[in-house]
């Protein structure tokens, strides 16, 4: 009996697997880590033939001791901006994965900054070399433009599967290549990247149609993927995101902060406009403001202390006693999207050690998040719960310095593995396993913390943090 949805989130740091019951549950897991190369400073790159080989040993690592025959369909979720450049012929990758967290091409965004205001209109994406359409230009100039793929990571597993060129409509939006309102490339934005529409995959619904698998051991050759979605995107599915004023923060090595919004209601600002996800009932476009570090802040710390970013973050002190991290190691992004900002640490007396420093680490992560919460706030209407997500969450201390920065009740999801579970729950919909009400009814276990802040020892914080990313801006 084929009552399982196999899940797979191929992440910044790992690919993870999960495997879903019919009631929802996930029932076996494993992941597979993968590196991350920096051969220069703000060049960050992934190789994709790891990428993939990770997809395979987190499925096998999975599913080992169970009947892959019970697995009806296959959900995907994914890292998003990264881009692969591959050989149309062969399959193989020409040059380097380019991470969402590259920034070797912020001179070429300097170079278009005339274009800006009409590249964002049409894109709903400020122009950043966190998105994918500096670095296609890259890839095409530095490894070849004839007879090539490019694809988000999604289009790249894809591809591997066989069959056609194609990119969920959702990672699509995250390339600023296409016109938003439009769901289809733009040939101004292409034209203004260098970007040939022949390179680049067609766009296709997040419930696909997509290559049926293969290669992906013991699942049986022609398992149905079913669905496909941005990690963040994913995330706020499963957090059932498609109820307007549910709003959520994912907080992985960067974070993301989203909800459902209408399209028309959109104007260029701190927020970007996207494409949540794609199915039969139409489109559903959301607002996010994408912070560059946040989880990554505490393993940067932990490598100069020799620690891992658990330890850090167990280490940190009650008070971070006036020392501020900014940790704009390639620019801010939302709601300041400035490539100029530095990384800055303020307020160091000799008293300062590694607690007062990861206190600033993990006081950085909820002073960002709180900046792009309010900016959502401010779109759409009063946010009184945030919902949370990933990794870090984990850290309680965290969770509540959340609530008590911003003021609101912090909602954490005990599901570590959301945005697998996001792609399940549709993958899972589109097969048939599920209805809409079963989805709905579905238990959504979570922790709450409350605010105990005073407000104006908040407000205090807030105006230094501020200060802070000024100083940084500078």
């Amino acid at each position: 009996m084929s009552d399982h949805v196999l899940a797979i989130d191929q992440g910044t740091s790992a690919t993870k697997a999960a495997l879903v019951d019919a009631a929802g549950a996930i029932v076996a897991q494993a992941s597979a880590p993968i590196a991350l190369a920096t051969p220069r400073p703000g060049w960050v790159e992934q190789d994709a033939r790891e990428i993939w080989a990770s997809v395979r040993a987190a499925v096998a690592a999975c599913l080992d001791g169970r009947d892959p025959r019970r697995v009806a369909a296959v959900g995907l979720s994914n890292q998003r901006e990264t881009l692969v450049l591959w050989d149309r012929r062969t399959g193989e990758p020409r040059g380097p994965a380019l991470s969402w967290q590259d920034q070797r091409t912020a001179a070429d965004a300097d170079r278009l900054a005339g274009d800006a205001d009409e590249i964002r209109a049409l894109s709903g994406l400020p122009l950043d070399p966190m998105f994918s359409a500096l670095k296609a230009r890259w890839l095409l100039e530095a490894h070849g433009s004839h007879d090539v793929c490019l694809g988000t990571v999604d289009s790249w597993l894809l591809s591997r599967f066989g069959g056609a060129h194609v990119v969920e409509a959702g990672n699509a939006s995250r390339t600023q290549l296409l016109d938003v309102r439009a769901r289809d490339w733009s040939p101004r934005l292409l034209e203004l990247f260098g970007v040939p529409r022949a390179a680049l995959p067609q766009i296709v619904a997040s419930t696909g149609p997509f290559p049926a698998v293969r290669g992906l051991a013991p699942l049986p050759d022609g398992t149905p993927v079913c669905a496909v979605m941005g990690d963040s995107h994913a995330a706020l599915f499963a957090h059932a995101g498609w109820h307007r004023g549910r709003v959520k923060a994912t907080y992985g090595t960067g974070s993301s902060i989203m909800a459902v919004a209408d399209a028309p209601a959109w104007e260029p600002g701190p927020l970007c406009l996207t494409i949540g996800w794609e199915d039969e009932r139409g489109i559903a476009y959301a607002l996010e403001g994408n912070i560059r570090s946040t989880g990554g802040t505490l393993a940067w710390l932990g490598r100069l202390f020799g620690l891992d970013a658990a330890t850090v973050a167990s280490r940190a002190a009650a008070s971070s006693d006036g020392v501020h991290l900014v940790p704009a190691f390639g620019g801010l992004a939302a709601p300041w999207w400035d490539d100029d900002a530095v990384g800055l640490v303020s307020g160091l007396t000799f008293a300062t050690g590694l607690p007062q420093l990861a206190r600033a680490a993990l006081e950085s992560i909820a002073f960002q998040v709180e900046d792009v919460v309010a900016a959502i706030e401010s779109a759409t209407g009063r946010v009184g719960t945030l919902l949370a997500d990933g990794g870090p969450t984990a850290n309680a201390v965290l969770m509540q310095l959340q609530a008590d920065t911003s003021g609101r009740t912090v909602a954490r999801s005990d599901t570590a593995e959301l945005s697998a579970l996001g792609a399940a729950h549709l993958a899972g919909r589109a097969a048939g396993l599920w209805s809409d009400d079963d989805l709905e009814s579905l238990d959504r276990p979570f922790a709450s913390f409350a605010p105990a802040e005073d407000p104006a020892s908040r407000a205090a914080r807030l105006r230094a943090w501020r200060d802070a990313v000024a100083r940084a801006r500078r």
